[in-house]
């Protein structure tokens, strides 16, 4: 086993050379049509309700000022990357189907949003109405919940130190779809800032790739260090000053994937623990909602929380390099509690 478990771990940091090797050629390809093209990013200026976002707007008013403008729908890099590596070298019906078509379909939700942003009048959200975006991303992990429960017969989740909760088929495909459009709302969310949805991003996925390993889903490992290998290439050019954005494609490709990932090593519940800063970062704009509609006011000077530390003078490097050591820490928690827990050995 343990020559087994050595080779199968290479090979998954094969796939991760290769995943950052492909991006990395990709991205100059990417960066050449997105300039000629003009695929710049709107800013935002208007929340989901309509209402203006002053503290926000002035907050990153230096990236759009004297006429800069920032790429966005850079995440194709890392769907075409993670497709060609996955169907080429780690194709599994079993396995890798169900993450990579979750990470698929929350790219084109995302790919809709994006080209709206860009080919639109700028106006309002500038994308997708938000109950259209759910609508679509829920029928996505609705599908995908089908065949997790039906055709692979999941039928139980594993709640860590106390054991298997049995599901009926009904309900483990709507908890398939609630880890699907929660975890892509959530790090759609976090995307605000240069390089923060994509370092907590692959620190979640290399966290749930090293449960994978240890489970023995070898294929299902490797599709996670695919995309860990894609964030790499993406990180790299993405710290501030960025030098194009993921958009929506690539932030609901990452989340949508990341909530299958966690149903695929039967890991749900740790999902908020290695995922504990997009929970952070979601809950915080949600609690701000609620907070203006009770209270008629504010929580937090700007949600999600990120803006909220920008607006109280944090620098935005500071910000996600502190929220990278922090998820690192919790991937690290949530790694121990798998292994403690019975979610490694009882997958």
């Amino acid at each position: 086993m343990t020559d087994s478990f050595s080779g199968e771990m290479f090979y998954g940091l094969i796939l991760a050379l290769g995943g950052f090797l492909l991006a990395m050629f990709l991205t100059p390809i990417y960066t050449h049509f997105a300039y000629k093209y003009k695929w710049w990013k709107k800013q935002k200026k208007t929340a989901i309700d309509g209402k203006a976002l002053p503290v926000m707007t002035k907050l990153h008013a230096h990236k759009f000022a004297k006429g800069r403008v920032f790429p966005t729908m850079a995440g194709v890099i890392g769907v075409a990357t993670v497709a060609v590596v996955t169907y080429v070298c780690n194709w599994d019906r079993g396995q890798t189907w169900l993450p990579l078509y979750g990470f698929l379909g929350g790219a084109i939700v995302g790919l809709v949003d994006d080209l709206i942003n860009v080919f639109g009048d700028g106006h309002g959200a500038a994308g997708l109405r938000a109950p259209v975006k759910f609508a679509m991303i829920a029928a996505v992990g609705i599908l995908l919940g089908w065949y997790f429960a039906v055709k692979l017969g999941w039928s139980s989740v594993e709640i860590p130190y106390i054991g298997p909760l049995a599901l009926p088929e009904w309900l483990m495909i709507a908890l398939f779809a609630f880890a699907v459009v929660a975890t892509s709302n959530a790090v759609n969310i976090s995307d605000g800032l240069d390089g923060l949805a994509g370092g907590l991003s692959m620190i979640a996925y290399g966290a749930f790739g090293v449960i994978a390993l240890f489970q023995q889903n070898w294929m299902l490992a490797g599709f996670c260090f695919t995309v860990d290998g894609w964030l790499l290439s993406y990180v790299w050019f993405n710290v501030p000053p960025a030098r194009f954005m993921m958009g929506d494609v690539g932030s609901f490709a990452l989340g949508s994937g990341l909530g299958v990932v966690a149903m695929m090593t039967n890991s749900l519940f740790l999902l908020p623990v290695i995922g504990g800063l997009f929970v952070l970062e979601a809950g915080s704009s949600l609690v701000q909602m609620f907070w203006k509609k009770v209270f008629k006011k504010k929580l937090l000077i700007s949600a999600p929380i990120h803006h909220h530390l920008e607006a109280k003078g944090w620098g935005e490097a500071k910000i996600v390099m502190r929220f990278w050591v922090i998820a690192g820490i919790l991937a690290l928690v949530g790694v121990f509690m798998a292994a403690s827990g019975g979610i490694i050995y009882n997958a």
